[in-house]
This record gives structure tokens, sequence and C-alpha cells, in this order.
């Protein structure tokens, strides 16, 4: 028996598959908008953390990086390792392809902490890997001072997003989303939990335009309302395609 309304001389009428179809539809199409508006709330949420790390500085000889909170901006005083370093691939900066370079600092009591000098455009091929080379010059072989934000690693959307940087003796090591694990194994030493997103005034850099979440919440927000229009849609479709059904 299908779902049959009257009201005066008008028929409405239709199935029960195709109720409980766009019942179904609307249901996701709400939830999906749901989860956007949400994601937009947690993108906010990140971007007055980041904003809040932009305080006071704190020296990271006397703190382990593992116990500042995220986005903390930090001073670090080592040697850089130029001759071992990585590019993450899959960066892009204004839609443009490209790398970030991440660079291990040697700090005086030990530790390595990985800088990410920031982005840098796609060369030729992923054959012909940029030039970030620290020439003697430019590291004056001494101590350097830099200062930025503490952050996690970026993570892939997808687990095929993810690969570890290659074996052999060639540096600069190409990887793409890697995990810290997976980059003190190539380096063959321990590294601290959080990379440091090197400030756009420090020296020895990139291109350095550093957000929270990769885009802003309004992106989400757009998603979220496109989602419930789907949703509308999908009813105003069921009441058109079954109005006067039986009369057609």
């Amino acid at each position: 028996m299908p779902l049959t309304l009257k009201f005066g001389r008008s028929h409405w009428s239709a199935s029960w598959f195709m109720t409980v179809l766009t019942a179904a539809g609307v249901a996701l199409f709400i939830a999906l908008g749901r989860w956007q508006w949400h994601r937009a709330d947690e993108k906010r949420a990140l971007a007055t953390q980041f904003a809040a790390g932009a305080g006071a500085i704190v020296d990271l000889d006397r703190h382990p990086a593992g116990v500042l909170p995220r986005y903390a901006q930090v001073r670090a005083r080592g040697r850089y390792d130029g001759a071992h370093q990585f590019l993450l691939d899959n960066m892009s900066d204004q839609g443009a392809p490209g790398y970030e370079v991440l660079t291990p600092l040697e700090l005086a009591d030990g530790r390595t902490v990985m800088v990410n000098r920031g982005w840098v455009p796609l060369s030729i091929s992923r054959q012909h890997l940029p030039d970030v080379g620290l020439s003697s010059s430019e590291v004056h072989t001494g101590v350097q001072t830099v200062v930025g934000k503490l952050d996690n690693l970026p993570v892939a959307g997808i687990a095929l997003g993810h690969l570890a940087p290659a074996a052999g003796p060639r540096w600069p090591k190409l990887t793409s989303f890697p995990t810290m694990t997976d980059l003190s194994a190539a380096l063959g030493r321990p590294l601290q939990p959080s990379q440091l997103l090197l400030n756009a005034d420090q020296p020895l850099g990139y291109v350095r335009d550093w957000w929270p979440t990769g885009f802003g919440p309004e992106r989400n927000l757009s998603y979220a309302f496109q989602w419930w229009g789907f949703a509308a849609l999908a009813l105003v479709l069921y009441g058109a395609l079954n109005r006067d059904k039986a009369q057609r």
C-alpha cells in the first residue's frame, strides 16, 4: 500500500520505498551538515588557540616540547643539521603545489627538534627536488636562535596519503604526511614530539603563512549549508514528484 494523502481535489501518493529512501537521504544530509558545522567550531577554537600562542616566549632549552601546549611560542638555540633535511610533499600555498622544508635543530643538551622552515614551490618534477641546502656562511657554523610555534605534523585525510621517508643515502628525503617516528627512524636519532613552525620574521626560512587548520571555518560553514540545502531539495522533490500521481 502506498502512502496516500488527499486534500480536497488534490491527491498525493508515494511508494514506501521512495519514502524510506527520501527519509534516509534527508537524515544523511542533515548529519553531514551538522558534522561540517562542528568542524567549523573546532577550527574556530584552534584559531583562537593559535592566536593565544603569540604571547610570551618560552625557552625550549628549559622545557621539553612534550609538556608545552600546542601552538606555544618557543625560543630554541642550536645548530641546524642542513645535511639531513626532509621535504613534506603535497603541501600547497594559495593553490600552488610544493613542499614544506623540515630541518633538524640540534640543541645544546643533545635533544633534536624539527624546524619547519616554510613552503617552497614544486620544481620541474619530483625527480628534481628544490635546493634547500644551508651553506656555512648562512648558518655561520655557530649556534642559531630560532623562534616559532610548536605544532603537530600535518595529517593526511586518508591513509593512502602517508609515505614514510625513503631509505638510502639521498638527502633531502621526500616524504608525505609522516609521523615523528618515521622522521626519527630516517634520521637515526630521537626527535621532540612537536615540530617548530618558524616565525615569518626569522631568517633562513621560506614562505610561512601559517594557519592552524589548512583553511578557515568559512568553508566548512558553506559545506554545512550545502548539505542542508540538499536535504531541503530532497523533500521538495519528494513532494512534487508524487503530487497528483494517481491522476497522472
